[in-house]
């Protein structure tokens, strides 16, 4: 069954819109974007991806730090980067959770959210 693709609206300019287009660049699969203004203090948005492997996790985690930190926003906090299961990267407005596949469906954070109220998908191009 082939991927419904939409468009994950970020105002152009924004960290929100950096961090998506960096992570499509990086070829994460299976982006979400959770509004979470009105719903939480945390963060503007939330960013759900995944990554093949860990390593790839990893190198998209290191890389959006410092594409954030290029931009002239605050240094973007960032935990479990050794093992690289899932990466937590706290930047400010916009909190990003990079998970391998197998560790994002076991604890399901779109559902946590309401991913199926709110929440925007986009597919990473080229996948399958």
């Amino acid at each position: 069954m082939p991927d419904i693709e939409t468009t994950i609206s970020a105002q152009p300019g924004s960290l929100h819109e950096l961090i998506l287009k960096q992570l499509d660049d990086d070829q994460a699969q299976d982006l979400v974007s959770i509004p979470l203004e009105g719903k939480s203090s945390i963060a503007d948005h939330m960013v759900i991806a995944s990554g093949r492997s860990t390593r790839q996790v990893a190198a998209m985690a290191m890389k959006l730090a410092e594409k954030i930190k290029q931009a002239g926003q605050p240094s973007p906090r960032v935990e479990g980067l050794p093992a690289a299961d899932w990466v937590l990267i706290d930047a400010g407005d916009v909190v990003v959770h990079l998970f391998r596949p197998e560790v994002r469906s076991f604890y399901n954070l779109e559902r946590m959210w309401g991913f199926g109220e709110d929440g925007e998908k986009k597919s990473a191009v080229g996948s399958a």
